[in-house]
């Protein structure tokens, strides 16, 4: 397993650096039937800058994008939590396919509960932890979120893909 991967908060970034980034994230490759579960990883990058809710991070090892995730402010529900404001909602998470198996999801969904804290610490916002829904059929992603220490608290039929697992973890 890699030691450490950096969240880079794309909203942050200089105009120069932030393209340099997004040039990197348009070739990062998803896995076989990983479609269904994440959408393209550029688009959900751009749609996360043009958002104030959300916070699109370019997650980066060794200096290149490996993987991107967003967190989003007032949207928990969406994975199935009770309520929107208690939570950071943590989406369109995907390391690229040449990168999986070595760690980084797991180092990576660290590192968003602890960007989650920063940003509700900066905000004043009052989250408590992060929330996220995985697909019941993504066993690598239910296994690095897992790793990561995030709990199974229950199934939503919500998802688009079919069932998933409303996974949380305090900060």
């Amino acid at each position: 397993m890699s030691g450490h991967v950096w969240l880079l908060p794309l909203k942050n970034l200089d105009d120069d650096a932030r393209a340099i980034k997004l040039g990197e994230i348009a070739l990062l490759e998803l896995g076989e039937g990983q479609q269904k579960f994440v959408g393209d990883p550029l688009r959900m990058m751009l749609m996360g800058l043009e958002e104030e809710a959300r916070h699109p991070f370019a997650v980066d090892e060794n200096g290149t994008a490996v993987g991107v995730l967003t967190l989003q402010n007032g949207a928990a529900t969406l994975a199935g939590w009770p309520d929107d404001d208690s939570a950071w909602l943590l989406r369109g998470f995907l390391i690229d396919r040449r990168q999986q198996g070595k760690g980084l999801g797991t180092l990576a969904a660290e590192a968003a509960v602890r960007e989650a804290a920063k940003l509700t610490a900066g905000l004043g916002s009052g989250q408590a932890g992060v929330v996220l829904s995985v697909n019941e059929l993504n066993p690598g992603g239910l296994a690095a979120y897992r790793k990561a220490g995030f709990e199974d608290r229950g199934r939503y039929e919500g998802g688009d893909a079919g069932p998933q697992r409303i996974m949380y973890r305090a900060f």
